[in-house]
């Protein structure tokens, strides 16, 4: 077995310690180590941390090759930094049966840049009208755990709660795309000064809001876990950090760029800030950095939604929804989250990789840097500080909204269960 030798890290961005990685786990960690015929990496002034784990990632394959694939999409992941991520059900056709999600996971363990855990739909092709085979699903070599239909919201209310009772049996979560369609109707930005300004149709909070409200009650009614997934706005804040008051099972997400953008970059009419839920005010943005920091919204999730050039490289109300983000996750936490004093690397580590591992339950993943632990690593230099260049992507899309713009931090290297799959920033 090869044995690699990470000298000087700071471990969680603590006192710098030497990691020794034997085949798929860690040794030891301590000073001073020293192995014969191990390779080393000289990693001084690094920041290591856990793998990241990303429990919203959208691959698009099957059926969308042309904005991404399983490799493609892997590839992204681990140059950001990522072990494993969570692929979502909108593909085509939808993850709702067991052969369609252990298709994907099976192309995940194939190209081995980062784990795989597909996410199963809870309705059938997403419609929202008759519950998919969540158990099959379940028992399937996947191992589904984790069910949603983002994209779309589960708005029925029978539906939600028969879903959310299934999913109990299993230990399951149900991931809650939160967005009332009828309040959304024709919608192209938040709802808000800048939309009426602009003569853009707008999407209000309370579309958000009022499913989340509902969700947590049925949730506390059925006694089952509900997580949502891109919280925007503060009053999802509020809603959530009460239900966690009552005891009630929810978790949630947030995504890098609501923790950096506002709907005043929609002035530009640029799609490249068209997405879903949209950019919101500087109110929110502030909302959701606090909430994140004080443990409200338990991870962040990159909603990674790959699009060809074509799909946004149109005018404003033509342009699909979203925004890749695999690639610049952390860079983007470290802006809003770590160098504005709000978490040290210790609480990335637990909002980026031991929370959504636990959520998601991917075993192996999130686990302290310690020995006996699978080595599943990031380093990050996080004093590196330059432009973001699209062109330089591993993932198959380039719509981001960060082109040209200085984010600091690189990661440098990653390793899944001992392998590296990123090498001084370059794929192996």
């Amino acid at each position: 077995m090869s044995k690699i030798l990470i000298r000087g890290a700071k471990v969680l961005g603590g006192e710098p310690q030497d990691v020794l990685i034997d085949g798929e786990t860690i040794a030891e960690v301590g000073t001073g180590l020293s192995a014969d015929g191990a390779e080393v990496v000289e990693a001084e002034g690094r920041v290591l941390l856990p793998g990241l784990v990303d429990l919203h990632t959208h691959l698009r394959e099957p059926g969308r090759e042309d904005s991404e694939t399983v490799l493609t999409g892997t590839r992204a992941a681990a140059t950001g930094g990522f072990t494993a991520v969570f692929a979502m059900a909108n593909t085509f056709p939808v993850a709702d049966t067991a052969g369609v999600v252990e298709q994907v996971w099976r192309l995940g363990r194939e190209h081995g840049y980062c784990d795989v855990r597909p996410i199963g739909a809870v309705t059938v092709g997403l419609e929202g009208k008759k519950l998919a085979e969540l158990g099959a699903m379940h028992e399937s070599a996947a191992g589904v755990t984790v069910f949603s239909d983002d994209g779309k919201c589960v708005d029925d209310a029978v539906i939600m709660r028969r879903a959310l009772e299934y999913v109990k049996a299993f230990g399951g979560v149900v991931a809650q795309h939160a967005q009332e369609p009828r309040l959304t109707e024709g919608a192209q930005m938040n709802e808000g000064v800048v939309s009426a300004e602009l003569g853009l149709g707008g999407w209000p909070a309370v579309a958000e809001e009022s499913v989340i409200a509902r969700d947590v009650l049925l949730a506390e009614h059925v006694g089952s876990r509900v997580h949502i997934c891109h919280l925007s706005t503060a009053g999802s804040v509020e809603i959530v950090r009460w239900a966690k008051s009552r005891g009630i099972d929810v978790t949630a997400e947030v995504t890098p760029h609501h923790l950096l953008l506002t709907d005043e970059l929609v002035r530009t009419y640029n799609p490249v800030y068209k997405v879903n839920p949209p950019l919101r005010t500087e109110r929110d943005v502030m909302a959701l950095r606090e909430a994140l920091a004080d443990g409200t919204i338990d991870i962040v999730a990159t909603d990674h939604a790959p699009h060809p050039h074509e799909d946004k490289d149109c005018e404003w109300a033509a342009a699909a929804m979203g925004m890749v983000g695999l690639e610049t996750a952390l860079s983007v936490v470290q802006e809003t989250m770590v160098e504005t004093g709000l978490l040290d690397w210790a609480g990335v580590a637990d909002r980026m990789s031991a929370a959504p591992a636990r959520i998601g339950q991917a075993a192996g993943h999130g686990r302290p840097v310690s020995a006996g632990e699978p080595a599943n690593l990031t380093l990050l230099d996080t004093a590196y500080r330059g432009p973001v260049d699209p062109a330089g992507f591993a993932s198959r899309s380039r719509n981001t909204p960060y082109a040209g713009r200085e984010l600091p931090g690189r990661v440098t290297h990653t390793w899944l269960r001992g392998k590296a799959t990123l090498v001084d920033g370059k794929l192996t």
